[in-house]
Formats: C-alpha cells, sequence, structure tokens
C-alpha cells in the first residue's frame, strides 16, 4: 500500500508535495503470493486529511477522507478497516458518489465500522466542495447505515440531519450512577448534580453523564478497560461526559469517551452532541426549536465548536448538527 501526500497550507496558496513509500526505493511490482490475506484488483483512491469543527488547521477533529474512483464499488470491510487503521484517525469516511448530489458514505474506526459520524460527515462534505464535487448552497442526500440524511453546505458551513433521536433509558439505579462515575474517574455528588445519566441516541447510542464544573470535567480520568466493558454491556459507543457550566453564549462544555471503538478520548463527535441536544430537550433545558453551541476537545488541546439545531413537535423530533472544517492534506492511496 502507497500514500502519497499533499499538504495544503491554503492561507498561503501554497502546496507541498510529499511523496511517502514504504521503503527507501521504489519495489518492483509484483503479483500477490498465494497465502496474502487479501486479493483483489488494485484501486487508486483519492484521501483527504480535514479538520471538522474548526476554521483552524490543527484544531477540531481530524477525519480521514477516501474517495472512491468513479463506478467503484466499497473495497472489503477488511480492507476498509486496514486504510482506517493506516490513517490513524478516529474515524475514517469512504464516499460513492451516486450523481445528482447524492453520496453514500461508510465509516470505519480503526476497529470496526460504526452507522454513522459527525465529525467525518463534515469532514466529507467540506471536502467535496474543496474537491469542486459539489457546489456552495447546496442540499446533498447522505445515504448512511444510519439511514436517508439531508446535509445542507452553506457559505461553507455544513449542516446535516441526525438520525431520529431516541431515548433508550434513564441510568435512575443508584448503584448503577456510581458505578459509572467511578469508572469514569468522575466526581460524584447528588446535591451538585440534579441531572441522571441517559442512554441516547441520533445515530450512535451513548451515555449522556452530566458534571457538576469544568474543573470536574477537566478532571474526568475513565478506566478505559472498565469503560469498553461497559459499554458493551450497555451497548453503546462510549459515554458523552458534560457540564453546563459554561461561558455566556456557550451552553456546554463536553468530552467524549469510546475505547470500546479504539477512540479513548474524541475532540469533537457531532452523533453524541446531537443526543446531548435531545437530552437537554427532554430535561427542560431547551425549548423545541432552540440552538446550541457546544465545546469539545479543550482538554486534548484541539477545541472544537460544535452548533445544534433542533425542531420538536408531538409528533417527531428533528436535530440537526454542523461546523465548518478546513482541509490538511491531500493525496492518493494505491491498494
Amino acid at each position: 500500500m502507497q500514500f502519497y501526500l499533499f499538504l495544503a497550507k491554503k492561507s498561503l496558496f501554497i502546496y507541498t508535495v510529499i511523496r511517502i513509500d514504504p521503503l527507501c526505493c521504489k519495489p518492483e511490482k509484483r503479483s500477490p503470493a498465494p497465502t496474502d490475506p487479501i486479493k483483489q484488483e488494485e484501486i487508486v483512491m483519492k484521501f483527504l486529511i480535514v479538520d471538522a469543527f474548526t476554521e483552524t488547521l490543527f484544531g477540531g477533529n481530524p477525519a480521514g477522507i477516501v474517495l472512491l474512483p468513479d463506478g467503484a464499488d466499497f473495497p472489503s470491510d477488511e480492507l476498509c478497516v486496514k486504510t482506517a487503521a493506516e490513517l490513524r484517525y478516529s474515524e475514517t469516511a469512504f464516499i460513492q458518489d451516486l450523481g445528482n448530489n447524492e453520496f453514500k458514505i461508510r465509516y470505519f474506526t480503526p476497529a470496526a465500522e460504526v452507522d454513522l459520524c459527525g465529525h467525518a460527515t463534515i469532514g466529507s462534505f467540506c471536502a467535496l466542495l474543496y474537491l469542486g464535487r459539489i457546489s456552495d448552497n447546496c442540499t446533498c442526500i447522505n445515504h448512511t447505515l444510519a439511514g436517508d440524511l439531508e446535509i445542507s453546505v452553506k457559505d461553507g458551513f455544513v449542516m446535516m440531519d441526525m438520525a431520529s433521536p431516541e431515548e433508550i433509558s434513564i441510568m435512575d439505579d443508584d448503584a448503577a450512577v456510581r458505578e459509572l462515575y467511578s469508572i469514569m474517574g468522575a466526581a460524584y455528588d447528588p446535591t451538585k448534580i440534579k441531572l441522571l445519566p441517559r442512554l441516547i441516541s441520533t445515530g450512535l447510542p451513548d451515555i449522556m453523564m452530566p458534571v457538576a464544573s469544568r474543573q470536574d470535567l477537566d478532571a474526568v480520568e475513565p478506566d478505559m478497560k472498565a469503560l469498553s466493558a461497559l459499554s458493551e454491556r450497555y451497548k453503546v459507543t462510549g459515554v458523552h461526559a458534560f457540564t453546563l457550566d459554561a461561558e455566556e453564549g456557550v451552553t456546554a462544555h463536553t468530552r467524549n469517551f469510546a475505547p470500546l471503538y479504539d477512540i479513548d478520548e474524541e475532540a469533537a463527535t457531532g452523533t453524541s452532541n446531537g443526543a446531548l441536544t435531545y437530552y437537554f430537550y427532554l430535561n427542560g433545558l431547551i425549548g423545541a426549536k432552540d440552538r446550541c453551541k457546544i465545546i469539545q476537545g479543550e482538554k486534548m488541546g484541539r477545541p472544537s465548536v460544535i452548533l445544534t439545531e433542533i425542531d420538536a413537535a408531538e409528533d417527531r423530533c428533528k436535530i440537526k448538527v454542523g461546523g465548518s472544517a478546513v482541509v490538511l492534506a491531500e493525496g492518493e492511496i494505491n491498494l
């Protein structure tokens, strides 16, 4: 597998080309040996590295974005996982262009496929705009394992539909709550924390876990092995810790942990913040047509700004998550 990487520093309009070979010299081409685990025709895919939920390079949450050649089907699941592991980001999106502003996107962590990924979706459509595959001020359809979702692009800003929000359960058993906070290495004082953890999904299920202050949020230090086991037991992706202790104009500060999927901590999580918006609505903290501004990634040195919108009625509830993204690099993958 060879990667050709083109670093893009957009502010100066300078493009530096770096060729990355696995050896100092180009190896001879040869047919795969009969024992090679992966056998298929060579495929050349364009890839980009995009920082999502930020307007600044090296901020936000980075994602790998891979564009399939026109007319090509997705590589095997094994190859997608291996590519995601090689790129080493929490998620990598593989994009198939179906024409007429419709796309099928699959999302892979270094360990497995997931139904949806917010920051990789924001990154995908910013990348498609950057490459001229879509125009600004347009509406697209993203076909995912979580459903067919509408994406709007306006002035370089991407807003995406979340899957229909679902409250899976309320964690109201005191022993279960204390176990959660113990595993998360988080302070738990029921006299200060008036909200209960809830399991909520807007595409991926997570445990929403309130903490009393930003100091308590910064101090969270999970036992990753125990958290993986807990996540598996509750059938969730991970835990989304948050505090309402925020400055004016900001709804909440958050941190996200998903070690079951090889993501110890993530700098920006669109699906989890969509779920958190629904959590706020269920607890009467926001109205039926409110917007939220959520900050994540500060502890990792990658501050991210995630904007969410809710449009709720008796018979329906729609949540959107949005943000900006910047392209750090682009190149080719030869499989």
